[in-house]
């Protein structure tokens, strides 16, 4: 990585936020130190109607290269990640990206100055995570990546990350590879800190490093408990070894079943659990059990 680490930046929308979309663009344009290059992927959405003036006009004139990636199909989350992230990784223009979903918004100014100096000075540093907080700074529990979730802003390493405000390391991509895309929705978050983690990598919360985002449950997706479930079976399947296999699964049944307050929910849940048993999960490629150490030292074993 150079001494001063290039920012790119990937922004996936479905063309359902516009409004919310604008604001964002317009608040990465405000950051004081200006992004090298940013992607704008539509995810089975065209992106005529998407302006970029305001980053075309941000800091100096030609700074901040805009490429808009319009799919023909929706790919989901982490498959319409990938197009961005490998179209970075493979050019050769940044050394850090910052992914952000389209209805969140960077409130501070400096964001990608702290950012850039992090992953300056700590070069296994992997995984930046941000402080996700509502428009009255509120962060609800789920929302820190610690099972000791009772203060937002205790930072420091950390085995998870949320998947609305981020910032990883172009060499790290490199090493460990990209989203899992087949994954489409859920899970996608523990899928790669788990790879970073076994590859020697870092993961660190930073409460300071804000992104505004709307309060909303993710069971408001209708494939939300078929894919949560399907996707733990993935995960176990592909991460772990085996003797943590059922500890893991059984964990998460138990869990889920005193959770669960729909039987339509429940149903689905069902389904994509056997899903997840029955189809392919893609390369089983288990971590180290230095790894399931060391993510025990840092309070979450992989079976939580």
């Amino acid at each position: 990585m150079s001494l001063s680490p290039r920012i790119g930046v990937v922004i996936v929308t479905m063309g359902t936020r516009p409004r919310e979309l604008e604001a964002l663009l317009a608040s990465v344009a405000k950051q004081d130190v200006p992004a090298a290059r940013v992607v704008l992927v539509g995810n089975a959405t065209s992106l005529d109607d998407v302006s970029t003036d305001a980053l075309d006009a941000a800091g100096t004139p030609g700074a901040t290269v805009v490429t808009k990636v319009a799919l023909t199909e929706n790919l989901g989350c982490p498959g319409g990640r990938n197009v961005g992230l490998e179209l970075l990784r493979d050019a050769g223009e940044v050394d850090v990206v910052v992914e952000l979903d389209d209805d969140g918004l960077l409130v501070a100014t400096d964001v990608f100055r702290e950012v850039r100096r992090r992953f300056e000075q700590n070069p296994r540093l992997g995984v930046i995570g941000f402080r996700v907080a509502d428009e009255h700074g509120r962060t609800e529990r789920r929302w820190v990546p610690r099972l000791r979730a009772g203060d937002p802003m205790r930072g420091g390493q950390v085995t998870a990350f949320l998947g609305g405000g981020h910032a990883f390391s172009v060499p790290m991509l490199r090493q460990i590879g990209l989203w899992p895309g087949a994954f489409f929705f859920g899970h996608e978050e523990t899928d790669l800190a788990w790879r970073a983690l076994d590859g020697d990598w870092e993961i660190h919360y930073v409460p300071t490093l804000v992104l505004q985002h709307p309060r909303t449950s993710p069971a408001r997706h209708a494939v939300y408990y078929r894919f949560t479930a399907r996707n733990r079976v993935w995960l176990a399947r592909r991460r772990l070894p085996a003797p943590l296999v059922p500890v893991y699964l059984g964990v998460w049944i138990t869990l889920a079943m005193l959770r669960m307050r729909s039987l339509t929910g429940l149903k689905a849940w069902w389904g994509g659990f056997a899903e997840g048993v029955r189809a392919p999960a893609g390369r089983r490629a288990p971590m180290r059990w230095r790894t399931v150490w060391r993510m025990t030292r840092l309070g979450r074993p992989p079976i939580l």
